[in-house]
């Protein structure tokens, strides 16, 4: 569901007079790339660091891939309409916070669409609409509501056979959110953990300014729409502006809705703001879905978040509590 692009991340290498160093390193983690940037007392603890990121994202992506036959969520998948499967808290909390999101989207928002036919074609290959037929028959073993979660046995049945649960539309932002967390706990000031576009920040930049984050122009992606500012903060972008059809003059986005199997319209790139990666991810997702209006008000429900929205035809929407002051967007 989730659209991954790059972030223009706006970093200065440079010693201060607290002789912290910025180290860097990019890795293939989780089906995609993982930016990791901490800001440290020397190099080899820095380095030490990123080694342990890295490890924790390893953990993370062993225990909720859905590519990995021998992951938990795989073992789940491959028992649906079978049996219940144990599975660690830490998965089993994860399950019900992606359900609480399809229940504040109405299966706008949906784990299990993992179990979706793709019918739809961004390559270049559709040359025309599917049917409402064939786009029916592809939702039909999507549905949250046929998870079934029991919080005494920390287990997970899918009801129906060939059902599947996958992560993609949360999983990078809590693992960088987790990531943070530990880094903070070992005494790390600063640094920021970017998984595909989702991203977690902490402290500062050595010589003492916030981090830089450049957001994609959708229009003409090699530009910044902006650069904002960020300190203990997460941003999540999802977007369509590399994946859609158009027909009858309709631009339809790669990101399917769940709920229905049609693509979302009328947005083209949703960025959200909040303290949080995870949730941050699935309310771009969602919003994404739900289009202007009925984003809006799913985000009305989360006073951390704020959001910006560009529509398709180019009209820059902010949430009522964005609070990035002199943020203007160039398109």
């Amino acid at each position: 569901m989730k659209f991954q692009f790059l972030f223009f991340l706006l970093l200065i290498c440079a010693f201060t007079s607290h002789s912290q160093v910025l180290r860097k390193r990019t890795s293939l983690l989780m089906g995609g790339r993982f930016d990791i940037s901490i800001v440290d007392k020397d190099s080899l603890s820095a380095e030490q660091n990123i080694y342990a990121v890295i490890n924790e994202i390893t953990r993370i992506e062993n225990l909720i891939s859905d590519w990995k036959p021998d992951s938990q969520v795989s073992e789940v998948n491959q028992n649906a309409g079978i049996r219940p499967v144990k599975v660690d808290k830490e998965v089993f909390e994860l399950t019900q916070r992606a359900i609480r999101f399809s229940e504040v989207t109405n299966g706008g928002f949906d784990i299990s669409f993992a179990a979706m036919d793709k019918i739809w074609k961004f390559d270049g290959s559709m040359t025309q609409m599917p049917s409402a037929e064939a786009i029916q028959k592809s939702v039909e073993k999507v549905g949250y509501k046929n998870i079934i979660l029991d919080s005494v046995q920390s287990t997970i049945f899918l009801k129906l056979k060939g059902m599947k649960i996958g992560f993609g539309a949360l999983g990078e932002g809590y693992a960088t959110d987790k990531c943070r967390d530990m880094m903070l706990a070992k005494g790390v000031k600063a640094g920021i953990i970017n998984g595909s576009g989702d991203m977690s920040t902490w402290g500062k930049q050595p010589n003492g300014k916030p981090w830089n984050i450049g957001i994609t122009n959708p229009f003409h992606p090699e530009k910044l729409v902006a650069v904002v500012p960020l300190k203990q903060d997460a941003i999540t972008t999802s977007g369509s502006y590399e994946k859609f059809v158009v027909f009858n003059g309709k631009r339809y986005s790669h990101i399917i809705n769940p709920a229905t199997g049609y693509p979302a319209t009328g947005l083209c790139s949703v960025t959200v703001f909040g303290p949080n990666a995870e949730t941050a991810n699935g309310l771009s997702t969602s919003l994404m879905v739900l289009g202007k209006t009925a984003g809006l008000l799913l985000l009305n429900k989360y006073a951390d978040y704020s959001c910006i929205m560009i529509t398709d035809d180019g009209k820059v929407i902010k949430s009522k509590n964005f609070r990035i002051k002199k943020f203007k967007a160039r398109l």
